[in-house]
């Protein structure tokens, strides 16, 4: 419901595979999210053009994705682009069509380690909602 809250009602989703109405694609990215161990997006370098109730972002994103495989865990980041159009609706802003441009990628076996040296020091360590400690830290505002 977060997800499609900074969305349209009738917003239309291409991540490079043909436009889908949200409510198709959104279930299908929690699907795909919810395979995997963990999974981070960095955002960053966003530019816009308004023009009155409207406007177009491209947005810079890396993902790194760390999917469970029988032969062990694989490695997937990914570089891209999404392009926003955007309107404003009840004096918020959510995103009418986006068109993600995957523009690199890298996949290996994973190297991430959790033990040994500094990290046996790291007692804190992310985790899927509810388990993750940014819930606790959130509701002591």
């Amino acid at each position: 419901e977060r997800l499609a809250a900074v969305f349209t009602p009738d917003a239309q989703i291409d991540y490079g595979d043909g436009a889908k109405p949200i409510a198709e694609t959104i279930p299908g990215l929690m699907a795909g999210l919810g395979s995997m161990r963990l999974t981070q997006h960095n955002i960053s370098n966003t530019v816009m053009r308004l023009a009155g109730e409207t406007a177009r972002a491209e947005t810079n994103c890396v993902a790194l994705h760390i999917i469970p495989t029988p032969d062990g865990e694989i490695e997937l980041v990914v570089g891209g682009r999404y392009l926003d159009r955007l309107v404003k609706l009840e004096g918020r802003w959510r995103i009418a069509e986006r068109l993600y441009v995957m523009d690199w990628n890298r996949t290996s076996p994973a190297t991430m380690q959790t033990a040994g040296g500094l990290f046996d020091g790291l007692q804190r360590r992310g985790a899927r909602v509810p388990e993750d400690p940014s819930v606790a830290w959130w509701e002591e505002v």
